[in-house]
């Protein structure tokens, strides 16, 4: 795909201009600008995925780069509505179908993207873009027949986070090997500890272990191959990387009820000493750097660790990841010039303040020469810089019909109602109809 040769050229460019140069929740939210619209004002409407119960830092962000837009454009109001993640998903899909989709909205890359462009529901930004302002292979992910969708805002690589003091206090170390990461599970579920916080009602965090596996096993091409038909699900390493994950749930390595939690309550699990790791994205590092709501004493406990090797063909240094969330703007927009000027300013404005405000790794370009940044925040940093590869994240490489069949398929996988085999057989025969 497309997406997989952008994704190519992350690596090295965002490091060596944040380093070098000196770089979901439970609650709804809906809120609306206070007053009423003059005759010459206009109103653009903005759905993002940030709540402030869940995400403060990131939802502050975004409330001051309203302010400051409106502050320098007073003939434009910004109308916020705010979704949890999977709701916001749901929305999306809803106000798609009735052609009332947001002026500005948030959106994921590649196929995720590709039925809103198809069906002309988002509009070319490629006239706002100031390519040189983003990380080289950032803008490409949301590019469709040399157009461009969106605008990112975000670089996301999957680790997993684990409490150094728990880990202390029953005497293991960082795990290298696959083998050495079941000791640890078996040592901490041996002394009553819950290994793993994992919540898999929202099935893509149970993707992350998968698509792990899939690497670590086949290699980093082996099922990006399998999406963009050159290969097939049905390949041993990736039938194997699903027998994988069921042994980890036959060895109970996640929290009880797991397919039944949300992320955010696994969130919760882990930041309250209730299990030892996390396997999540770097768009949860403010929770372990910045975010001041959360006890120092516990920041200072959280560290991180590459997945690890497994027997196979892949190593270490590759991750699963890629650039996170991007802006759209509406095609069908009746204020289509004011939403591409907010979404401009926005994204230009979320990369000056993400890093410094919730140690967010963005996609725009930032000179952090001079930032006092956090020490976990400079060692992801220092792994983007040394990635071997990053793979997109499966359900958003996927159509959107098939993401779901991928994610259905992996809560069922993780629950032992699909043997590895039904597992592969589902999206081969999911991808063989969309050929």
């Amino acid at each position: 795909m497309k997406a997989k040769k952008a994704i190519a050229l992350l690596f090295g460019a965002v490091v060596a201009v944040l380093l070098l140069a000196g770089c979901s929740g439970s609650n709804d939210e809906k809120t609306s600008s206070s007053g009423s619209d003059s005759g010459d004002t206009k109103t653009v409407k903005f759905m993002h995925l940030w709540p402030e119960g869940s995400s403060k830092l990131h939802h502050q962000i975004v409330s001051d780069i309203i302010s400051d837009f409106e502050e320098e454009n007073q003939d434009i109001k910004i109308e916020p509505e705010v979704l949890s993640n999977e709701q916001y998903k749901d929305k999306l899909k809803v106000l798609s179908a009735s052609n009332e989709l947001p002026d500005v909205g948030m959106t994921w890359a590649a196929g995720f993207l590709e039925p809103y462009v198809n069906g002309n529901k988002f509009a070319a930004l490629d006239d706002v873009i100031e390519k040189d302002l983003f990380v080289s292979g950032t803008v490409e992910s949301y590019a469709i027949d040399n157009k461009t969708y969106g605008l990112p805002l975000e670089l996301n690589i999957a680790t997993v986070f684990y409490n150094k003091e728990i880990f202390n206090e029953n005497g293991l170390e960082v795990p290298e090997t696959y083998e050495e990461m079941q000791n640890v599970i078996q040592t901490l579920s041996d002394n009553g500890v819950a290994p793993i916080a994992l919540g898999n009602k929202d099935r893509w965090t149970g993707s992350l272990w998968y698509m792990y596996f899939a690497d670590r096993i086949g290699g980093s091409d082996v099922l990006t191959n399998a999406i963009n038909r050159t290969g097939s699900f049905e390949d041993p390493s990736l039938v194997k990387a699903a027998e994988e994950v069921q042994g980890l749930v036959d060895m109970n390595a996640f929290v009880k009820g797991f397919n039944g939690l949300s992320d955010q309550e696994a969130k919760s699990m882990f930041m309250n000493k209730q299990a030892a790791m996390y396997l999540i994205a770097t768009w949860d590092l403010p929770n372990y750097t910045t975010n001041e709501d959360v006890p120092q004493e516990f920041r200072d406990s959280v560290g991180y660790f590459n997945f690890p090797t497994v027997e196979g063909k892949g190593d270490m240094n590759s991750f699963v990841g890629g650039p996170g969330v991007g802006l759209f703007v509406s095609e069908d927009s009746e204020v289509k010039e004011e939403a591409k000027a907010f979404a401009a300013y926005f994204a230009k404005q979320w990369g000056e303040k993400s890093v410094t405000e919730a140690g967010v790794i963005p996609a725009t370009k930032v000179d952090a020469g001079a930032l006092d940044l956090p020490e976990l925040y400079v060692d992801v940093l220092s792994d983007l810089n040394s990635a071997s590869n990053i793979t997109l994240f499966a359900d958003v490489q996927l159509s959107p019909d098939v993401a779901q069949v991928h994610l259905n398929a992996i809560q069922a996988l993780f629950g032992g109602e699909v043997t590895p085999e039904g597992f592969a057989k589902e999206h081969e025969d999911a991808l063989t109809k969309e050929e």
